[in-house]
């Protein structure tokens, strides 16, 4: 079966680019909206946890690991410790499970 890229690469770029074009077409005064507005603020956070997620699970040797090093280090950040704090308790609890198992 032939595929043709130039076909791919246009239809990949027309959606990537009307993805961009059309809100500021056809959105030119604020959004007033206050679901519309929080959803809008949210949706970065989301996207980074969507591609954090699966990465913290696969990293590791074991998922497992990585499940205990991603509820480890929520708890740690819930009751306020550092970004450093926070990801050296993360590598620890990843070495002190791999090391276990």
């Amino acid at each position: 079966m032939k595929h043709d890229v130039y076909a791919y690469l246009f239809i990949m770029s027309a959606v990537t680019l009307a993805i961009r074009i059309v809100p500021l077409t056809l959105i030119r005064r604020q959004i007033k909206n206050e679901f519309i507005r929080s959803f809008l603020y949210y949706v970065p956070y989301v996207t980074l946890a969507v591609m954090t997620f699966p990465a913290i699970l696969e990293a590791t040797q074991t998922p497992l690991s990585g499940g205990v090093a991603l509820i480890g280090g929520v708890i740690l950040a819930w009751h306020g410790a550092s970004l450093f704090k926070v990801a050296a308790a993360c590598c620890l609890l990843v070495f002190g499970v791999e090391w276990v198992l």
